[in-house]
């Protein structure tokens, strides 16, 4: 099966209202007429807004970084699916390993997640990866298997269809490591299994899977050309028009 390339900016906690609007312009004109690259960037909550309607019209999706699991109540300063779907988003971002390890969010309560954001009608973007310490330990393929089979609980192929699944190696986050492309392509085709196990092989074969991990311009290439990576859940690289647009013109 033919899938076609995802690129995504993780914005993280950067930008401020005025930069994260030329950002986004900035990556919307850069785009190639026709390109057949899916994009889409996600902002910091308070400037979601903002960024969607700088985005109407254009090609690129807006997204957010995280989403509460129920519809609304007593929740103080978190934001439901709901809200973040009225802001002019399509994509939510759960399970990022900065949410995991840096706020303790277990495969449980991102499942919860998931199926509250899938509810609401967004797509989600779904982050799987191993610590370093379980790479070096060869036990990549159980932690994923423990992720997937936990984080995507209970849900339909049929829902499938809207979750997007981001491998993104912990290791190689923000400190200049990147996955070889066989050890990309190796965790890949695993999660690819792994969803055929779990919800049929077609559901398997149109599942994107993007790979996120100290992805720039001069590794995109060989990583978004390998059978199983559909593309790249981008940081660090994304907050510069001419870096992110590079990424998304390595997919093709």
């Amino acid at each position: 099966m033919s899938r076609p390339k995802f690129v995504a900016g993780n914005w993280k906690m950067y930008t401020t209202r005025a930069g994260a609007v030329d950002l986004a312009a900035a990556v919307a004109k850069g785009l190639p007429a026709g390109g057949k690259t899916r994009v889409a960037v996600c902002p910091p909550f308070p400037w979601l807004t903002a960024v969607a309607d700088a985005l109407k019209g254009t090609p690129v999706a807006v997204g957010a970084q995280n989403c509460h699991f129920e519809k609304e109540g007593a929740f103080t300063g978190e934001t439901a699916p709901g809200m973040i779907l009225d802001a002019g988003c399509q994509y939510v971002i759960i399970g990022h390993s900065e949410r995991r390890h840096g706020f303790g969010e277990t495969d449980g309560l991102l499942n919860k997640k998931t199926k509250a954001a899938l509810a609401a009608g967004l797509s989600v973007i779904f982050c799987v990866g191993e610590l370093l310490a379980e790479r070096e330990a060869s036990q990549t393929e159980k932690v994923l298997e423990t992720q997937l089979t936990h984080g995507l609980a209970d849900l339909s192929a049929a829902q499938l269809e809207k979750v997007v699944v981001a491998y993104e190696p912990v290791w190689a986050i923000g400190t200049g490591k990147v996955a070889t492309t066989e050890q990309a392509q190796a965790a890949h085709a695993f999660i690819r299994q792994k969803i055929a196990g779990q919800f049929g092989e077609k559901a398997a074969a149109g599942l994107l899977i993007q790979y996120g991990g100290s992805v720039k311009p001069d590794n995109a290439a060989a990583l978004l050309h390998q059978p199983d990576v559909d593309g790249a859940l981008v940081g660090g690289a994304s907050l510069k028009a001419d870096t992110f647009l590079a990424i998304v013109a390595a997919g093709g």
